[in-house]
């Protein structure tokens, strides 16, 4: 699913629910003797097979027809990232990491799009593959107070509008210790 964004996928998932509630809603009132007096007993049995199919249907069918990020062909990106600092190696002591980024060929948005553009999208930042910040500035701060002291690796991708990656992903990585209490 989209990182701050609705799209078709969620309006087709909308529909399917408020159907399955529509469907069930008649199918349990007939079962309960309180409405819909011409609908036979096996009709209402039917209809409430029918609202379990649309409830299963709200979760799965949007998903088959509109692929989220990372599934399906993705836009290929000529960026370029590179971490300015931290050098790669270096040590640092206490809960904090100045990052820089270097981006070429590409231009960060706050902003998020199904429309993807292979110039335009967010950064990443992962510490050991755990996600710790999506950012819209070259610079940011990494929180590393519930890092163990040793060596890690931080990781920033340029990803596309949608927060999906691009094909081939545009990924910098450097290595860090974080150095132990003293």
């Amino acid at each position: 699913m989209l990182a701050h964004a609705g799209g078709a996928d969620e309006s087709l998932s909308i529909v399917l629910i408020f159907a399955a509630m529509w469907v069930g809603w008649i199918g349990w009132s007939r079962l309960r003797g309180r409405g819909f007096a011409r609908l036979g007993t096996a009709g209402a049995a039917g209809l409430l097979a029918l609202a379990g199919a649309f409830a299963v249907a709200s979760a799965t069918l949007p998903h088959a027809i509109f692929p989220g990020p990372g599934e399906g062909p993705r836009p290929a990106s000529t960026a370029t990232l590179a971490f300015e600092a931290p050098a790669d190696g270096v040590t640092g002591s206490g809960d904090r990491l100045s990052v820089l980024l270097d981006l070429q060929g590409g231009r960060v948005t706050q902003t998020t799009s199904t429309t993807l553009d292979p110039a335009v999208g967010h950064l990443h930042l992962s510490v050991d593959g755990r996600l710790v910040s999506m950012t819209s500035a070259r610079s940011a701060v990494v929180d590393l107070g519930g890092l163990a002291p040793g060596a890690h690796t931080l990781e920033a991708e340029f990803v596309a509008a949608d927060h999906g990656p691009f094909a081939p992903r545009v990924i910098a990585r450097v290595s860090f210790t974080k150095a132990g209490s003293a």
